[in-house]
């Protein structure tokens, strides 16, 4: 009797680990999602160079390349040379032009590049953040890298992607910057690095239900 009544005991605290285990894996790999979109959607690209695509035509820029993997229209809100205070202006034009469901955000790369004050570029980047979600639209953030060789994106974009729980990517345009073979000069890609870029955000879109 006390066997049966020991063997019943384990298998009940067996499986009530096990239950919570997955309860809490699932906890885990959770993680932020988006909001589905639909055939009629809008992407807004919204950036400095690295979105408008410096370096090739219009159609191998990544929006356009993102577009066509889709079949989502993605409208290109790339300025080349463009630092974030210019960006925080610039945003609401594109935010009231458009009826923009999704914002992916690649921008402050120049400020970096001139040595700008990283606390306001930080501040800058926040607000942009804020205005998209007043809105309702969900935010994918891109970080750039600080200026050596080997460093991954910079600190405050780790900071803003906790901050407000985005969909957030610290590593590819970095990578592609210590790459060569993907770039048309120091700081901007070739065909082949723009298409890279546009696989990683339709990857992130699909992993995090947007797709």
């Amino acid at each position: 009797m006390l066997n049966l009544i020991t063997i019943r005991t384990t298998k009940s605290a067996i499986c009530g680990f096990t239950i919570g285990l997955i309860m809490l894996m699932t906890a885990g790999c959770g993680g932020p999602q988006l909001q589905p979109l639909g055939n009629d959607a809008t992407i807004l690209a919204f950036g400095d160079s690295l979105t408008s695509g410096k370096g090739v035509s219009n159609e191998h820029s990544y929006p356009s390349v993102l577009q066509q993997m889709t079949g989502i229209n993605v409208v290109n809100g790339g300025v080349s040379g463009e630092v974030t205070s210019e960006g925080l202006a610039r945003l609401p034009e594109y935010l009231d032009a458009y009826p923009v469901d999704l914002l992916i955000l690649i921008e402050g790369g120049n400020d970096i590049l001139k040595n700008m004050d990283l606390d306001q570029t930080h501040r800058n980047l926040d607000e942009m953040i804020q205005m998209a979600k007043k809105r309702g639209i969900d935010v994918v953030l891109f970080g750039i890298p600080k200026k050596s060789l080997f460093s991954d994106s910079a600190d405050f974009y780790h900071q803003l992607a906790d901050k407000h729980d985005l969909i957030f990517d610290d590593e590819i345009i970095a990578s592609m910057l210590r790459t060569p073979e993907l770039k048309s000069d120091s700081v901007h890609f070739n065909q082949q690095g723009y298409y890279q870029l546009a696989q990683r955000a339709h990857q992130l879109l699909k992993e995090h239900g947007a797709l």
